[in-house]
């Protein structure tokens, strides 16, 4: 099959022949139809990653057909479209029994652990547990979209941040997970406030619901949100993963808000100092989101189309698989606006 194989952190993406995944008994290899290139994806490249083992194909965020499943699968699973988290549960263990598959102690993550979906087909462990199946009405390259990052964000506002209609909410950042989140934020009826450091992005956020948009560069984000939330917002999301929008998250909290944090901090942002103090003084709360267990999918299917989103909003633009070799590096400066989705 077709891959882009990365040699060594860094390294220049081959486009290149490399034999079919094995299938292990317990897993599922899944024909990739489409499949997004995340910031996430970049850590791995550049070696933020411990797990990652080189050569390697990135590639977490995928939707595809079964085409084959090993001798302990149950499910009919075989010709059915599917997506699946990038955070794949064993299905056995404590921390699956009690629902967090996505928290699982045996965590495999396709693009990081093993070889990903930058390639025509891919593996997905513990079929039963990790594939979910997609409507029809839910094309390839918006199931691509989905996940991670707008499936992180329904979970960790829905799930984590328990996000309220009415309440006020800002994020920080407007790449897929900031967008997502602004979608999501709307669809639960808070009032959203975006920010980024890019007028394009902070147009799509508008066009999806977000009713104030402060451009970092030229005003402090933390003062606008305070005097837009008249005290301080209900809830804050970090979505880009650094220590300064992770700390302006905190700050433009009111008493008893909650800050989360979807934004990977990897790399020199890994250990941020962060304003504790006043997490102490205000009884703030600071959660943090992983993802979201395959058992989840079919309320966020149901939450999507009962509020209509417009999924098609999400993806930026459509390219050849080969063109990860110019896409990923580009990730460094958040380059791109919405979610690239390469069809393999």
């Amino acid at each position: 099959m077709q891959a882009i194989l990365v040699d060594a952190p860094r390294a220049p993406l081959r486009l290149c022949e490399v034999a079919d995944p094995t299938v292990p008994r317990h897993g599922a290899l899944v024909e990739v139809m489409a499949t997004g290139v995340c910031r996430s994806d970049w850590h791995a490249y550049v070696g933020h990653d411990p797990t990652v083992r080189f050569p390697h194909v990135p590639g977490h965020e995928f939707a595809g057909v079964v085409v084959a499943v090993g001798g302990e699968v149950v499910g009919d699973w075989v010709g059915q479209r599917v997506t699946a988290p990038f955070c794949c549960g064993c299905g056995s263990c404590s921390r699956c029994a009690q629902g967090h598959e996505h928290l699982c102690e045996s965590e495999f993550q396709p693009g990081f652990d093993g070889w990903g979906s930058f390639a025509q087909r891919v593996v997905v462990p513990w079929a039963d547990t990790n594939l979910a199946r997609l409507p029809e009405w839910i094309a390839f390259d918006q199931a691509a979209a989905l996940g991670c990052r707008f499936m992180t964000s329904y979970h960790g506002l829905v799930e984590r941040a328990r996000l309220g209609s009415g309440e006020r909410l800002v994020v920080f950042g407007c790449g897929g997970v900031g967008l997502s989140a602004v979608m999501v934020g709307v669809a639960l009826g808070a009032e959203v406030m975006a920010v980024d450091v890019d007028e394009q992005k902070l147009t799509l956020a508008g066009l999806l619901g977000a009713t104030a948009l402060v451009n970092a560069r030229e005003r402090d984000p933390v003062r606008v949100a305070n005097e837009w939330s008249e005290g301080g917002a209900h809830v804050t999301v970090d979505a880009l993963g650094s220590a300064q929008t992770a700390a302006q998250g905190i700050q433009a909290l009111r008493p008893r808000g909650r800050h989360l944090q979807l934004g990977l901090l990897l790399g020199a942002d890994a250990t941020p100092p962060l304003p504790l103090e006043r997490v102490v003084r205000h009884e703030l709360s600071v959660l943090g989101g992983h993802g979201m267990p395959a058992s989840s999918y079919p309320r966020l299917f149901e939450f999507i189309q009962q509020r209509g989103l417009p999924l098609e909003r999400l993806v930026g633009s459509r390219r050849p698989l080969a063109d990860a070799a110019e896409v990923l590096p580009a990730m460094a400066d958040f380059q791109g606006v919405g979610v690239t989705v390469l069809h393999p």
